[in-house]
């Protein structure tokens, strides 16, 4: 089974975005481009928001390859502090926001997704993706978010260590993805 986590490209943006539709900036293009020259794969999966879609409908095009978008693997949404820089966050909530870095599960940001949701709906769309990559490549463009909890997950980490896994824009991840094992990983960490 071979399935790559690919994160989208720059937007020129500067804050939790999370489920607000930002185009790729000119240099998220270039980076994108870059990150998947010399790679192969035989279809590839996007989230539904352009910042992923757009370029994976391009490659997509351009290879020849079978492209399913798929909302399940849109960003989290960050809530009251989706679109506002994270510099003004820490101003005015900044104890909020050290709370939601060290406990995600247990400290969402006001109005934000369950982290329930953000996983359940994750845990399907690779379970799906996962079924594909049992007899093909599959390339997924996604987020930072979502690589990081889909990571913690695969690797069997506490969802607290998703703000030190780094993941840049346009960064590759290779993912062992086991439904039985991530299903074992979320009954683990939600304390059921």
């Amino acid at each position: 089974m071979s399935i790559h986590l690919l994160r989208h490209g720059d937007t020129a943006q500067r804050s939790y975005r999370g489920q607000l539709d930002d185009p790729l900036s000119a240099l998220g293009w270039r980076q994108l481009r870059e990150a998947v020259e010399g790679m192969a794969w035989d279809r590839v999966v996007s989230s539904s928001l352009s910042r992923c879609a757009a370029f994976a409908r391009e490659l997509s095009e351009r290879r020849g390859l079978p492209l399913r978008i798929d909302a399940r693997l849109v960003e989290y949404h960050f809530g009251e502090w989706q679109g506002v820089p994270i510099e003004t966050i820490a101003e005015r909530d900044g104890e909020a926001l050290g709370r939601f870095w060290r406990d995600p599960v247990a400290c969402p940001p006001p109005g934000g997704e369950t982290f329930d949701a953000f996983r359940a709906r994750l845990s399907e769309a690779l379970d799906e993706v996962a079924l594909e990559a049992s007899s093909a490549r599959v390339l997924v463009v996604t987020h930072g978010g979502a690589i990081r909890l889909l990571r913690c997950m695969a690797e069997g980490r506490d969802f607290g260590d998703m703000a030190g896994i780094d993941v840049p824009h346009a960064s590759l991840h290779s993912l062992v993805w086991r439904r039985a094992a991530a299903a074992a990983e979320a009954t683990r960490f939600s304390g059921a």
